[in-house]
């Protein structure tokens, strides 16, 4: 099984994996690009986007500067909007639906480490060493809005129709159709159309 593999797999890897720092190098000058580049200029932006994720739908806009570890591990559906200085660390699988509005400095996160300095590093101490690391996917449903600062921890699913209130820190599954915030983010209530006259 190959690093990369394991990674996906949620399994103990190790990210210094020649394989997979060719792959985050990519990923770190593709951002690069993308942060730089004209901000009318949705056809290279656009273009830079498809060499970068792993899938994207209709009409994302993604607002610079963005910031991924892999790229290729993030999965769009149509009609997504991401504000400003968001980081998706995509270790593994980021899913976000139709409809996604995540606003500035949402922080999303696959990778997670073992919590015993020995089970990250081992007993070598010459020289640099990557850490070990594990993943676990984060999916986030259709017509999901993240509020700005939230962050959002790896396995969490976030179902449809969910508003996460600003700040939050995601730790567990959120159910669909509910309005969530805090530290643990916790349902406050069902996410429900308000009658109008």
């Amino acid at each position: 099984m190959t690093e990369k593999e394991k990674m996906l797999a949620g399994e103990l890897y190790d990210c210094g994996d020649p394989e997979l720092l060719e792959l985050w190098h990519q990923a770190k000058d593709l951002a690069r690009d993308y942060n730089v580049a004209d901000s009318a200029d949705d056809i290279q932006k656009r273009k830079i986007l498809k060499q970068l994720l792993g899938g994207m739908g209709e009409q994302l806009w993604i607002t610079a500067p963005f910031h991924v570890d892999y790229g290729c591990n993030i999965y769009f559906g149509d009609h997504c909007e991401v504000n400003m200085n968001c980081t998706f660390l995509d270790d593994n699988k980021i899913i976000i639906g139709n409809h996604a509005l995540i606003a500035p400095h949402v922080q999303i996160y696959t990778a997670y480490h073992p919590t015993h300095y020995l089970d990250r590093f081992g007993e070598n101490t010459d020289g640099f060493a990557f850490c070990k690391t594990q993943t676990a996917p984060v999916i986030i449903g259709d017509h999901v809005w993240i509020g700005g600062g939230s962050i959002i921890l790896p396995g969490v699913t976030i179902g449809d129709n969910v508003v996460i209130g600003a700040g939050s820190i995601v730790t567990h599954d959120i159910p669909s159709d509910s309005i969530a915030y805090g530290q643990p983010c916790q349902v406050v209530r069902a996410n429900e159309r308000e009658d109008r006259k």
